[in-house]
């Protein structure tokens, strides 16, 4: 048993207030989980509150909740597996967001089948109840001595452990299982505060419900911690308050936000995000506004994670490589490059193997190279079955599945990626990619324009894909504007470019060439494999290579690229 689970079960709440709050989740719409979570989350509880301390194994919740037959294989059947790390990830994600007052949460830790009910929030001066290892009868309140005599019942005191063993416990915990990996110290993910009010008091319902919509929506990204106000920040953390304030009008709903630096308490950047309501549900109205508000605040290019890759030391492991893996990936020119990235992920990983942000960003850059594919789709099977939930996995399952040539697969692990975050642009830009390559043309410029619509900057995919379908019917100039707005200097961008330029018969076409392919030779190799690697149609490579001819380049267009 780790010594972070000894930690956890010595700081456990009463019997009884841990029925309570099992019943309270249950019932909480918040909780969004299956039925079949829902009784396995069940199940796991009743056998901790009938003294199961060490909890069960994956034959009997197969058979006891699953329905599974005796003949029950938990080494091929990974079922039982799949479903407990949902419910984690969904556990963890709900007392994440909501749970800040409640004063205890659930929590089935990595590596066993067994409920645990730890105290949260407690302060120095506060009393904790005895621990849920032993199964507590209703005579607890007295003693009985050797000689079966009834003495007085114990005072109040000292039946409670004093709040400071506690936490002493939970601090001896970390550290043992911290020093039981020799690693360097990482940086975690940023923790977020969220505070909320109403333009006017008449509006302070409808901006509670507007703010847990804000939370559910954060919630579905990977990037941050949301933490309640007051609570205390690791070295390796570093906090930020966001401050919204709501306004209602006749015809439209605003957030005004700002996010300060709590260290430094430097404002980084505020703004005002609006919603029509004409035609609208209040429901629609809620999700458009929170999404719009938990892009700026959360996704992969918002103001946290923007500072979080660009403000980290050169050196730094954990949260600072995944930020600056995702920025590299969207065509920015950070972190040093594909090969450092890939190292920082990889001492990253050796310190936490089961970490599912490094598996999948350290997948997504597998993916990138033929050589390393196979381990790209094996790393990115392990992130989705660690995190289901996390439209990172997915994402990155996507991308390992697409360089695979798995178009069908990888358009699934899309649309689960999508469902999971609506409001993550970069996986929506993705997918628009996978699409494009598949066939489906009308659907990748519908959704790669509804990505380049949720951002300031376009996802460069998204991009790419406009530029693509410009130039696949024609529309020249239409092609090297959008490949002129693409993030990053990739090779399919620039061959678009030059092309649309060539098609166009401009007088700049070939400077552009020259610009974009000081070695000819290098400049073609290199635009053939990354349209190979991008998976696009014979026919489209054949009629970029028509226009960078008309440019001036110099090689043989060629009716396939299979084989090559």
């Amino acid at each position: 048993m780790s010594a972070e689970v000894h930690g956890e079960r010595a700081c456990e709440v009463s019997l009884e207030e841990a029925e309570v709050e099992l019943e309270r989740l249950l019932a909480d719409g918040r909780f969004r989980v299956s039925d079949r979570q829902r009784d396995i989350l069940r199940y796991l509880a009743e056998r901790r509150f009938a003294g199961c301390t060490e909890g069960v194994k994956a034959y009997s919740i197969a058979l006891d909740v699953l329905g599974r037959s005796s003949n029950f294989d938990a080494s091929i059947d990974p079922i039982v597996r799949i479903e407990i790390s949902r419910l984690r990830a969904a556990l963890d994600s709900y007392y994440a967001t909501f749970g800040a007052e409640l004063g205890v949460s659930v929590h089935i830790p990595k590596g066993s089948y067994v409920a645990l009910f730890p105290q949260t929030g407690v302060s120095a001066s506060a009393q904790v109840a005895p621990s849920l290892l032993t199964h507590r009868p209703n005579s607890a309140l007295t003693d009985t001595a050797r000689d079966g005599s009834v003495t007085a019942p114990r005072s109040r005191m000292s039946r409670w452990i004093p709040a400071a063993l506690c936490v002493g416990l939970l601090a001896l915990a970390a550290v043992a299982g911290w020093k039981a990996i020799d690693r360097p110290v990482v940086t975690l993910k940023p923790a977020v505060t969220i505070l909320m009010s109403a333009a006017s008091p008449d509006m302070a319902g409808e901006a509670s419900v507007a703010r847990d919509t804000l939370l559910t929506a954060l919630s579905a990204f990977s990037t941050i911690v949301v933490t309640r106000p007051g609570s205390p920040t690791q070295p390796s953390r570093r906090g930020y308050e966001v401050d919204l304030k709501y306004y209602a009008d006749s015809d439209d709903r605003s957030l005004w936000w700002q996010v300060v630096d709590t260290a430094s308490g430097t404002l980084l950047k505020s703004g005002l995000e609006r919603v029509e309501t004409e035609g609208k549900e209040p429901a629609t109205v809620r999700l458009e506004i929170a999404g719009a508000v938990a892009r700026q605040i959360a996704s992969s290019r918002g103001v946290i994670n923007a500072l979080e890759a660009r403000e980290a030391p050169a050196d730094a492991l954990g949260n600072a490589c995944v930020s600056r893996a995702e920025f590299m990936l969207d065509g920015s020119e950070i972190g040093g490059g594909v090969e450092v990235l890939r190292r920082c992920l990889k001492r990253t990983l050796a310190g936490d193997p089961d970490d599912p942000d490094t598996t999948a960003m350290l997948a997504r850059l597998y993916a990138r190279d033929t050589a390393t594919i196979s381990q790209s789709l094996d790393m990115a099977k392990s992130a989705a079955d660690a995190a289901p939930l996390s439209d990172r996995a997915q994402g990155a399952l996507m991308a390992a599945r697409f360089a695979s040539g798995r178009l069908d697969a990888a358009i699934d692990a899309g649309n689960r990626a999508m469902a999971l975050n609506p409001n993550n642009s970069a996986n929506a830009a993705s997918l628009s990619l996978v699409l494009f390559a598949a066939g489906y043309f009308k659907a990748a410029n519908d959704l790669a324009q509804e990505a380049v619509a949720m951002e300031e900057t376009p996802p460069r995919d998204a991009s790419l894909v406009l530029a693509l379908d410009a130039y696949r019917n024609g529309r020249w100039s239409q092609a090297s504007l959008a490949a002129e707005q693409a993030i990053g200097n990739d090779i399919l961008t620039r061959a678009i470019r030059v092309a649309a330029l060539g098609e166009l018969g401009a007088e700049s076409a070939g400077q552009r060439l020259g610009e974009a392919a000081p070695d000819r030779a290098a400049f073609v190799a290199a635009f053939r494999q990354a349209a190979k690697m991008a998976q696009l149609r014979a026919d489209l490579v054949t009629s970029l290579e028509m226009g960078l001819g008309k440019a001036g380049a110099s090689f043989e267009a060629v009716a396939s690229i299979a084989g090559q």
